[in-house]
């Protein structure tokens, strides 16, 4: 069955959230809208693990708001990726060992979006401990909410872990939704769903209150379906917080999208990666021509330390030492549930059946590790990863006058992950094109407004994001 349209569902989050200051729209009707296509869609698509019961509420509140005192945000209707606290409903991390861990306290940039007037309608599915519990598990899937169905197929991939989250904005459930990435996480799933996902440089959006894999490389970030609204959301999510100590080193940029700035940039382009499907170099290929209509001038690059990083392997040294420690600190914290993850394991192997259908050998290899910050192997791991990600990387790229790296698909993610560089799932689907593809888009570390700004006028010349009939 085909649900009948409804014209607030085709108003992205930024002019959904003018229509309602200027009392165009009520916060009441668009979260009705939104929760009755959020109810009728995911016994089907499996994005949604918990529904607040107080959103109706909630955008009722914001409706007696007076004009003066309508934020950015508001009566946007957003989803949280499962893994980030807000206050009164389960955080899971898409355990069902967590089903009864209720935090008191919303993680701070959830409470960010509240006081921007966001509506939160509930927590998103995500591949069970963000993708960090064994190499098996399928993305999307997860023992408290199931396997995450991609709205252009059943049977497509999901993506992962921000797999809800990615599902949720392509099928309309929500206008926006945050995800969390610690390599591919929030670029997969917008990606595999054709949506725009961004990954902020480490550090400019507080970590507190999330249940962690690597304070090396988490963050949250925005998944959206304009480039605006990615921009208009980050800005409101950014900023320091006395317990991230990362966001105090960071000053926040101008996340101002500015017009008109493809012409004269200069971007580099990576065609040389290995395993590029036929879609994924097509859609290089339409970006690219549409990048040289617009007056950019590109550079075919090679990532420079390329070879070393082939010889090297690609390593979780690093996310399996600062799993054991992050991970122990966030369960201390739980009063309904494991609180370690020795403890996590071992209710896993008391109810395999239930718990373990994947199996758990991340958990075991993190456990494994003594989880000591200053362990000589482990500092060894997080050196390399730096110096062939940075130093021998995407700094030398970037020293050149480029403003941006280009990869096809989302191949290079997981450099941009090590280096802790902003990095920019973008659709690109040309025409005829019946599922998905995009590219990845990289930046300096701090340069969000540049790449926003790049990104925004290239989407809007690509056509902006298709949605898939449901």
């Amino acid at each position: 069955m085909t649900l009948q349209p409804d014209p607030i569902l085709d108003l992205d989050a930024a002019a959904l959230a003018a229509a309602t200051r200027r009392g165009d729209l009520t916060c009441s009707e668009v979260t009705r809208t939104y929760l009755g296509r959020l109810n009728a869609l995911n016994d089907r698509l499996h994005a949604v693990i918990t529904v607040n019961p107080a959103a109706q509420a909630d955008a009722d509140r914001l409706d007696a708001v007076s004009a003066d005192r309508r934020g950015p945000l508001h009566g946007v209707p957003m989803l949280i990726k499962d893994n980030i606290d807000v206050a009164g409903l389960p955080t899971t991390a898409g355990s069902a060992l967590l089903t009864g861990h209720v935090p008191e306290a919303d993680a701070p940039l959830v409470t960010r979006l509240r006081n921007a007037g966001a509506v939160i309608l509930g927590k998103a599915n995500m591949t069970e401990w963000a993708n960090f519990m064994t190499l098996a598990m399928p993305n999307g899937y997860s023992s408290a909410g199931g396997q995450t169905v991609n709205p252009w197929g059943d049977g497509l991939d999901t993506g992962g872990s921000s797999s809800g989250s990615g599902v949720a904005v392509a099928a309309r459930l929500c206008a926006a939704a945050i995800g969390t990435e610690t390599s591919g996480s929030i670029v997969s799933p917008a990606h595999q769903n054709g949506v725009i996902g961004v990954k902020p440089t480490l550090g400019l959006v507080p970590r507190t209150g999330i249940v962690p894999i690597s304070h090396s490389q988490d963050t949250a970030g925005p998944i959206t379906r304009s480039v605006r609204d990615a921009a208009m959301i980050l800005a409101v999510i950014a900023g320091p917080d006395d317990r991230d100590e990362a966001t105090r080193r960071l000053p926040v940029p101008d996340l101002t999208v500015l017009p008109d700035v493809l012409r004269g940039a200069h971007l580099g382009v990576i065609r040389d990666e290995t395993g590029v499907t036929p879609a994924e170099a097509a859609a290089l290929d339409h970006l690219t021509a549409t990048l040289l209509d617009a007056g950019a001038t590109l550079h075919d690059v090679a990532f420079p330390s390329r070879a070393d990083l082939n010889a090297h392997g690609w390593s979780l040294e690093v996310l399996e030492h600062e799993f054991k420690g992050d991970l122990n600190a966030y369960l201390r914290t739980v009063t309904t549930g494991p609180r370690s993850l020795q403890a996590v394991i071992d209710a896993n192997d008391a109810d395999p059946e239930r718990l373990l259908r994947y199996g758990q050998t991340l958990l075991h290899a993190s456990q494994g590790t003594r989880g000591d910050a200053t362990e000589p192997a482990y500092l060894q791991a997080r050196e390399r990863d730096l110096r062939l990600t940075r130093t021998r990387g995407f700094d030398p790229l970037f020293a050149q006058g480029l403003d941006l790296i280009v990869f096809p698909g989302i191949h290079g993610y997981g450099l941009a992950a090590k280096a802790g560089y902003p990095s920019l799932a973008l659709p690109v689907t040309p025409a005829g094109a019946a599922t998905p593809n995009g590219a990845l888009l990289v930046a300096p570390a701090g340069s969000e407004g540049r790449l926003l700004s790049l990104a925004a006028e290239l989407n809007r010349l690509l056509g902006g994001v298709r949605f898939p009939e449901l």
